[in-house]
């Protein structure tokens, strides 16, 4: 049996304020902190032991997979960083309030931006000081892969030869694998292992700091998936995640 643990990061400084995100480096809350702690007392209690970790270039991952390390007793796994498990790029509406720009632009246009399969928000430009191109960790991108403004669908497409070159090539050394990162990153990997349609992916939200467990044959088959923990109190933040943008 094959294993793959899925983690949104625990809540940040922007979700608690209802700001857009994207590849804006803002850090956990404290409360956060203690999702992401929580996660991995959980992880541990559940008997899971991963092997190897992934996770982005995005301080609110790497502190949430930190966290769970340390809840877990496993510190000393090896873990791979990746600009391409970044969440979505959500543009030049990056660090706007979602319900304020719902109250602006209509829930109907906010949901697009934010759920839509394959219509992108507003972009940024490329010199502006917002850019990936200002920010020293991205020297090694080219223009070309710089994203200034990014559907689901690009952030699949820049995701998913990642996933399938490292994350699922894990698998032939590794039995269980933990990526912890971002909501539409995430959702791009679900989208594809469940075989979601665009209309299906556009509902379906993952919570913060909670284990959604893929369970596979060991010829990569999907057998099962599940969240861990107390199913009503998912429910509810996976409803307040939908709400975030309703003005």
């Amino acid at each position: 049996m094959k294993k793959l643990i899925l983690v949104r990061h625990g809540e940040s400084a922007w979700n608690k304020l209802n700001l857009f995100t994207g590849w804006t480096d803002v850090d956990l809350t404290e409360n956060g902190i203690k999702e992401a702690y929580e996660a991995g007392k959980l992880l541990k209690q559940e008997g899971y032991r991963p092997e190897v970790c992934f996770t982005s270039y995005l301080k609110r991952a790497i502190k949430t997979l930190n966290q769970i390390l340390d809840a877990m007793d496993m510190d000393y796994l090896p873990v791979e960083k990746s600009w391409r498990l970044n969440e979505k790029s959500y543009g030049a509406i990056q660090g706007l309030n979602k319900a304020d720009t719902a109250a602006k632009y209509g829930d109907e246009q906010v949901l697009l931006w934010r759920r839509s399969f394959d219509v992108q928000p507003p972009a940024l430009k490329m010199d502006e000081e917002r850019s990936p191109r200002m920010d020293p960790r991205y020297a090694e991108l080219s223009d070309a892969e710089i994203p200034l403004t990014e559907s689901l669908k690009d952030t699949i497409a820049r995701l998913m030869p990642y996933y399938k070159e490292h994350i699922l090539k894990a698998f032939e050394t590794h039995n269980e694998v933990i990526v912890v990162a971002h909501g539409n990153s995430l959702r791009g990997i679900v989208k594809e292992l469940r075989g979601m349609s665009n209309e299906e992916i556009i509902k379906f939200n993952i919570p913060t700091a909670t284990p959604y467990v893929f369970e596979f044959d060991d010829a990569m088959n999907l057998q099962k998936h599940f969240f861990l923990g107390d199913q009503e109190e998912i429910a509810r933040k996976m409803n307040s995640v939908a709400n975030q943008a309703k003005k």
